[in-house]
């Protein structure tokens, strides 16, 4: 199965997630991929450094994959700052997506740390991430994230993990400081499973993908599933994160999305004053369309029914403005499977003036075109003439 046919990943964390754990359970998905990590490596320059290497591997439960990162030579333990890491990385012969996401990688656990331990980001000094073979876990799966773009994450709940683990700082309880700070906002379980079950890198890299936790209504096909083995052994289960990968359901000649839907109703707020309101709320970056209609309310009072569509990254931010710019006291958050036609913009240009176009090609094989009414509003003539302006552009080349 290519790569291509994925356009959702799911993780499920059933043992714990690390950085070879991920590499591992990618290539269990996709094996064909090792060839391309190999040129990678070998380009960058860290095949000279460490052997990454892909095999079959089983617990006697599952079978699967597991990713073996062993340096050439004997490991030294150097502590480099994350300038230097991030300097080394920015000069890789890496694709420019590719070093972003390793970048990114690696500057959200600096930032951790740095909070943990008091000091700037830049000024972070890493002990057992600073070896060559924790870079490469990082760098082969900012690697992995970019070649399966672009697609969407979603993740189950996290095993918390119990106990201490032992690190160049002494020993420190399970998650490890950076460790919570990275899983600040996702869900965490205890499945009573002691042991390290989230490393910092796994941990940052769940950071860098933002997945979805909450299940949506999307329907999709299960079209793969990849396997990928820890190396620690744990109590009862299997130490392994699944990945599966889908497709969606329907075909290429529409789209679809989950939105968000905030409603409620208002009877206290002067017309004028709420139309500020929702005009405000409409100019807020995520936000799809805001609809206002009459309905009636308790006591036969007529009141305005606020319905706002938005993207659902921006729910926190949403409901605040909402909270300030309205009198309601209370608003109703829903989830909404949103089916749509692909659309595309053009210029036209008709008597010296230039008019913005949109068009979507139908199933049926016909094409919707439409004028924005921003750019024919000031057309002299009334009416008549903006509609004149409409037909000649929207016919124009059909």
């Amino acid at each position: 199965m290519s790569s291509q046919h994925f356009n959702h990943l799911h993780l499920d964390v059933v043992g714990g997630i690390a950085g070879d754990m991920f590499a591992a359970a990618i290539l269990d998905l996709l094996p064909e991929l090792q060839a391309e990590v190999d040129s990678m490596l070998s380009a960058t320059g860290l095949i000279d450094m460490v052997n990454v290497r892909r095999h079959d591997h089983s617990d006697g439960m599952l079978t699967g994959s597991r990713v073996s990162v062993m340096p050439v030579s004997a490991p030294a333990h150097h502590h480099r700052a994350w300038r230097e890491i991030r300097e080394m990385i920015a000069s890789m012969d890496l694709s420019d997506g590719a070093r972003v996401c390793s970048i990114d990688i690696f500057s959200r656990l600096a930032e951790a740390e740095g909070r943990v331990h008091g000091k700037p980001t830049d000024d972070v000094s890493f002990h057992e991430v600073g070896a060559w073979d924790s870079i490469a876990d990082i760098v082969v799966a900012g690697w992995l994230v970019d070649r399966l773009s672009p697609l969407t994450w979603s993740c189950s709940a996290l095993p918390k993990g119990s106990g201490e683990v032992t690190t160049a700082h002494g020993p420190l309880p399970v998650p490890t400081p950076a460790t919570a700070l990275l899983l600040e906002g996702m869900p965490l379980v205890d499945d009573g499973v002691a042991g390290e079950r989230i490393t910092p890198t796994g941990a940052a890299i769940l950071a860098h993908l933002g997945p979805t936790f909450a299940g949506d209504a999307v329907v999709r096909t299960l079209a793969g599933t990849g396997t990928g083995f820890g190396t620690r052994e744990l109590q009862g289960r299997s130490n392994i994160l699944r990945v599966l990968g889908y497709r969606d359901e329907l075909g290429s000649e529409w789209q679809q999305e989950t939105v968000g839907v905030c409603e409620c109703e208002i009877d206290d707020q002067t017309a004028e004053d709420l139309a500020v309101a929702l005009e405000r709320l409409r100019q807020l970056e995520g936000v799809y369309d805001v609809l206002q209609s009459p309905v009636y309310g308790k006591k036969m009072r007529i009141m305005a029914n606020i319905r706002v569509l938005f993207d659902p990254s921006i729910e926190e931010t949403l409901v605040r403005t909402c909270f300030a710019e309205t009198t309601t006291l209370g608003l109703r958050l829903s989830s909404v499977r949103r089916q749509f036609l692909s659309r595309n913009f053009r210029s036209v240009t008709r008597d010296g003036e230039t008019f913005r176009l949109k068009e979507s090609e139908r199933p049926s094989g016909g094409n919707s075109r439409k004028v924005e009414m921003d750019d024919i509003k000031n057309v002299e003539g009334g009416h008549l003439a903006r509609e004149s302006i409409r037909r000649k552009t929207e016919n124009e080349d059909a």
